[in-house]
């Protein structure tokens, strides 16, 4: 294959556009693939969530039962003890929600390669372009 040394601007244009969009493309499977992966990681997670939850209720009903028990023993009167076992148990799963939505925020599940790997290719294809 003979070395071509003299394009024309219009040829030379054309191939660098033409780079440009196989490029584009190329970063769009890149972020297809990592989305992707990352809302399977999700889904995997929300499923061990949700059987452990769905197990552990039962278990918590009766630890939550026995903590009232323990208040009433105590000398505190049933519907006192029972509040107070109920208002702990809701401010523990409150923060326990409350953090688990912050593991679940846009900044944890964004496609941070994807974006370096864009940034990347903008800084390239202004160097081409100079």
């Amino acid at each position: 294959m003979a070395l071509q040394t003299s394009r024309s601007i219009p040829e030379l244009f054309s191939e660098a556009v033409g780079q440009l969009a196989k490029l584009i493309g190329n970063e769009f499977e890149l972020a297809r693939a990592e989305l992707s992966e990352k809302a399977q990681k999700a889904a995997r997670a929300s499923a061990l969530i949700g059987a452990g939850a769905v197990i552990m209720i039962p278990a918590l009903v009766v630890l939550l039962f026995a903590v009232a028990a323990a208040l009433m023993h105590a000398g505190i009167s049933d519907p006192v003890a029972y509040l107070l076992t109920g208002g702990g148990a809701a401010l523990i799963s409150g923060v326990l929600i409350w953090v688990g939505l912050n593991r679940l925020s846009g900044d944890a599940l964004k496609p941070s390669l994807t974006l370096e790997q864009v940034n990347r290719d903008k800084m390239a294809a202004k160097e081409m372009v100079r």
